[in-house]
């Protein structure tokens, strides 16, 4: 289509990650740039994400989308082939619900339950396993969120599919369980080895190494959500 198209993107982060993955099963080739949001944020992600100055943003020709479930709902609407959201109006607004639920509820419970010093650990704990209970609830019967391929609410959950359980053992702490969620476990291995997904996560021992090395660093950098 002769257009121009680039992600500013993080390697460790579960947002910019979202993006990659849409961008991977539309087919739709784009150029990538790293960032370092921590400590050397570039000219060009200042520019096209001045409000919050965050990773990802996917530029356009020329102009800037900001907010992983933005830019993954433009992605859909703008390259129409392999869809990740349903078509019909329903379905579509439950996705929706499903996505939000998660972004707003549950990733943040899981942070917290990860991240906590005592004594807010053991009820952080018991917060993200009721939200984790819902997520199982409503994955039963279903391969994926999406029902039987991969779709808009798999890829926002894709923290839970991956970096949840490196998180865990960074830490040193039990949520996320084979005997307690056998169905969102059973998810997230066949969200891992789906090809397209397998190919676009950070490698595991990598990104255990990140968390082990920099918990502290991320906690504080993730109350204000800037990867």
């Amino acid at each position: 289509m002769g257009e121009e198209l680039k992600l500013l993107g993080a390697w460790a982060s579960p947002f910019g990650r979202r993006v990659e993955i849409a961008l991977k099963l539309k087919g739709v080739e784009y150029e990538y740039s790293e960032e370092d949001i921590f400590h050397n944020k570039s000219a060009s992600l200042l520019k096209y994400n001045p409000v919050h100055k965050k990773v990802p943003v996917l530029v356009h020709n020329g102009k800037p989308i900001v907010e992983s479930q933005v830019i993954l709902e433009y992605i859909d609407e703008t390259w129409k082939d392999n869809p990740i959201l349903p078509r019909d109006p329903y379905e579509r607004a439950m996705a929706r619900f499903w996505a939000k639920f998660f972004d707003e509820k549950c990733l943040p419970a899981f942070w917290k339950s990860c991240m906590s010093s005592e004594p807010e650990r053991e009820k952080a704990h018991e917060e993200a396993r009721e939200l984790l209970s819902t997520l199982e609830d409503e994955l039963k019967g279903k391969k994926f969120f999406g029902g039987e391929t991969i779709g808009f609410v798999d890829i926002v959950a894709n923290f839970v599919g991956h970096w949840v359980g490196v998180m865990q053992e960074a830490v040193g702490v039990d949520i996320l369980t084979e005997d307690k969620f056998p169905v969102l476990c059973k998810w997230a291995e066949e969200f891992k080895n789906c090809p397209v997904i397998k190919e676009n996560l950070p490698p595991r021992d990598r990104l255990l190494a990140f968390f082990k090395a920099q918990s502290e660093m991320l906690a504080n950098f993730y109350k204000n959500r800037t990867w």
